[in-house]
């Protein structure tokens, strides 16, 4: 399977920076062989007197710098949603307000705030270089399919950094999932209750590799309904694509053996989106207008200068302890360069997962 680009959007580099990008990858000590160098004994597993935690990252850095921040700087997209320039107004932080009211933390019995991110913990793991660390991912997967918990490895299809190509590349290294990776199953598409094909699912047994289309990072926001049924369905051991079956070991979609449904660029933006946007979940577009008081009270889109300038009145407002740019995700592109020279040498980025 290939696409332009590395996703199913039409959004891709010009053949010089394709090039450069390229050889960063797969060229001779570069990017993959760093990698390797890192998830090679003793390195992989050598962190008590530093060796490996340099060798990985430095891995991980080169990685970041010549792979992944190029997509920054020359698409200026961003990575959680490549559909979206940055700053990107989706997924709304207001939950976070939410969740630090008394109320919610009384009722689950939280004992301090929760916050998206954080730069002391972002640093502990940068230092190990651990995003290029395999650390033993795939066995543990296995473990618990051989003790039949039912895994579930979805992503949203519009995600550059958790990427689906990627997740579905993983998904092969499995080798104790019969019928996953010798060709008895195939995609399907996922029946949800609305009747809209909101992805695809390929399943043998109790694992599913699930591509969400038309979502970013964060799955349930784009798509709450596919979500929640997806959710429902894995707690009551029925499986992905319809809900109706109740899986078995035995169990395998049925379909092709790669997942090619092409999104197109129709929900593809090429302007900056104000903080007050709002998404819709039915065209999977922000709905209009976009009401930032245009001359004559006309509306139109913020410019990137606007919305640079009342992100800088955000960060004047955010706590002093914790960094404007350490808040939700580091999208603008001096924002992020600030941020890696900051961190210099123990991280150069700053990143955070959803499980």
């Amino acid at each position: 399977m290939h696409h332009q680009g590395g996703n199913t959007y039409g959004i891709h580099y010009n053949a010089s920076i394709d090039s450069l990008v390229f050889n960063a990858m797969y060229g001779s000590h570069n990017c993959l062989d760093q990698l390797n160098d890192c998830n090679t004994y003793p390195y992989a597993t050598n962190t008590s007197d530093g060796t490996g935690n340099t060798v990985c990252s430095a891995a991980d850095n080169f990685c970041y710098y010549m792979v992944e921040y190029p997509f920054d700087i020359n698409l200026e997209r961003d990575e959680y949603d490549i559909r979206y320039l940055t700053p990107d107004p989706f997924p709304y932080a207001f939950y976070v307000d939410y969740l630090n009211t008394a109320k919610v933390q009384a009722a689950i019995g939280a004992y301090t705030n929760y916050s998206e991110s954080s730069s002391i913990t972002s640093t502990a793991f940068g230092a190990t270089g651990d995003d290029a660390r395999e650390i033993g991912v795939t066995a543990a997967t296995e473990y618990l399919i051989d003790h039949n918990v039912t895994v579930v490895l979805y992503f949203g299809d519009a995600d550059y950094v958790c990427n689906w190509f990627g997740g579905e590349a993983f998904s092969r290294t499995l080798t104790n999932v019969p019928g996953y990776t010798d060709g008895t199953a195939g995609f399907t598409n996922i029946t949800t209750s609305d009747g809209t094909v909101h992805g695809q699912v390929k399943s043998a047994g109790t694992f599913s590799f699930v591509r969400i289309f038309e979502s970013g990072h964060e799955v349930p926001f784009y798509q709450p309904l596919v979500s929640l049924e997806m959710v429902n369905r894995t707690i009551h051991g029925m499986d992905i694509a319809t809900g109706q079956t109740m899986l078995t070991n035995s169990y395998a979609t049925q379909g092709p053996a790669e997942s090619d449904f092409v999104n197109g660029n129709n929900t593809v933006t090429y302007e900056v989106f104000p903080n007050n946007a709002t998404y819709n979940i039915m065209t999977n577009q922000p709905n209009p207008p976009y009401n930032v008081g245009g001359v004559g009270g006309a509306s139109r889109l913020m410019t990137r200068y606007e919305r640079a300038v009342l992100d800088a009145e955000k960060m004047k407002s955010r706590s002093a302890d914790v960094p404007w740019h350490l808040g939700r995700r580091v999208t603008t592109k001096k924002g992020r360069a600030a941020l890696f020279e900051d961190a210099m040498p123990s991280r150069r980025k700053h990143r955070h997962g959803h499980a």
